[in-house]
């Protein structure tokens, strides 16, 4: 089936709207303050280039060579055993899996816009427990904007790739980016922010672990949308002439840029009220609610535009999700794409319930299983598991299953003299580092 094609500036915000989700706005700031702020920035910038920008010229390759689904695109290139490497394509149902727990996330954010408009939380103590509350007890919320996601995801999908996702990405990326442009604006005006940068960017090596390192490698691959076979279905609708390598670079320096603008832009507002910044995964979700309340009106300005800006990012990365598994289903099924995309979006808002129930005080035991309830194990297998393998499957077939003449056919010219050198990468050292970081997070290496 004929892919309807992207043009080159909505590839541009589409790709870009995958890869800059709650991971850079919401998971970046907490782990750079919980791993030491400057050394572990800089190993996540040198892995975004050396990892990150090697994979996604990987993947980008497969859907534009290949132009289909990621299943039909496994099966058609490989010069042989075409029926085990169409496997590969499965990695498509990782995204929907992800939505089981990131629709709730999302959710979430839609709260906090409300509750920006209200009565903020006066300290981190109250803050805590109102984010508790809403987890363990307040399941109809949860449930209320779990179902709002799931019917906007669902019909900006259904809409296709002009009329539903390049359109949601023309209107929300530039919110997003105008939105966190005018907060980190705002907080180079304070004196937090030279506390800030100093944090970020001043590099004290006695601060990182070796685990800080495998954290940084892994971070940086995840937050590029890679290994779930989003940016090689998005590929697949490239004009014919693109330029992979200049797109690669826009969509990585978009996406690390809004993680460090993030950063800069939260550690400031932490550091000028008194806060830390390294309250982990409950800094923006509570630390920063607090903080905002310190600041007054201005305060619930702010608190209303960050979270903006953050459910923004969750819904152009929650509708790169499911689009993989919808064009299978239309490509290898001739389901219709309404009839995909409701079928894609009752999986993941069905199971997302039980992942809403899992996290709740009445039903929380029965869905738990061993030492993770069902929330954290489909972040755990997708994050764990399925994404690393799913980047090392496709760096082992362009790497040594296509035909490089095939792979140098297409990239040579506009990567250059690098070219070797990228391929060197893409054959070696992604593979040994993704590697690597799937025996640390199952727990076989204790880094």
């Amino acid at each position: 089936m004929k892919i309807a094609r992207f043009s080159r500036i909505g590839f541009i915000l589409a790709a870009a709207g995958s890869a800059v989700g709650l991971g850079n706005i919401w998971k970046f700031p907490y782990i750079t303050g919980e791993n030491g702020g400057g050394a572990f920035v800089f190993v996540y910038l040198i892995t975004v280039l050396m990892i990150g920008f090697t994979l996604m010229i990987a993947e980008m390759l497969i859907g534009y060579v290949g132009r289909r689904d990621s299943v039909s695109n496994f099966e058609e290139l490989a010069p042989r055993h075409k029926n085990l490497w169409k496997y590969g394509g499965f990695m498509s149902i990782a995204g929907l899996i992800i939505m089981t727990f990131y629709s709730p996330v999302i959710g979430w954010t839609f709260h906090f816009v409300l509750l920006s408009l209200g009565s903020l939380p006066a300290s981190v103590e109250v803050a805590k427990e109102h984010f508790t509350t809403l987890l363990s007890l307040d399941i109809g919320t949860q449930i209320f904007y779990h179902t709002l996601v799931f019917l906007f995801v669902t019909t900006v999908v259904a809409r296709g790739i002009k009329g539903g996702i390049e359109k949601l990405n023309f209107f929300l990326m530039p919110v997003l980016i105008v939105t966190m442009g005018s907060m980190f604006v705002y907080a180079t005006t304070l004196s937090g922010f030279t506390q800030s940068w100093d944090f970020m960017f001043g590099v004290d090596w006695s601060k990182l672990t070796s685990a800080s390192l495998v954290t940084a490698v892994g971070h940086a691959f995840f937050t590029l949308s890679l290994g779930m076979a989003t940016i090689l279905t998005y590929s697949a609708s490239l004009p014919k002439d693109s330029n992979l390598v200049r797109s690669s670079l826009i969509v990585i320096a978009l996406d690390t840029g809004i993680a460090l603008v993030a950063g800069l832009t939260l550690f400031t507002f932490l550091y000028e009220y008194g806060a830390s910044p390294s309250a982990g995964p409950g800094l923006v979700f509570i630390s920063l609610p607090a903080v905002f309340s310190e600041m007054g009106v201005a305060g619930h300005f702010f608190a209303f535009t960050f979270f903006v800006a953050l459910a923004s990012a969750g819904l152009t990365s929650a509708v790169s999700l499911v689009e993989p598994f919808i064009q299978y289903l239309v490509d290898r099924f001739k389901f219709s794409r309404l009839k995909a995309s409701v079928a894609s979006g009752l999986f993941f808002y069905i199971f997302g319930i039980v992942a809403i129930l899992s996290t709740s005080k009445e039903y929380g035991e029965i869905l738990t299983f061993g030492s993770k309830n069902f929330f954290d194990w489909a972040d755990f297998i997708t994050a764990s598991v399925m994404l690393p393998i799913g980047g090392l499957i496709m760096a082992i077939f362009v790497g040594h299953v296509m035909q490089e003449e095939r792979v140098a056919s297409v990239l040579k010219r506009d990567l250059g003299f690098f070219y070797p050198y990228w391929y060197f990468s893409l054959r070696y050292i992604v593979p040994i580092a993704l590697f690597v970081v799937v025996l640390n997070l199952v727990g076989v290496l204790n880094l």
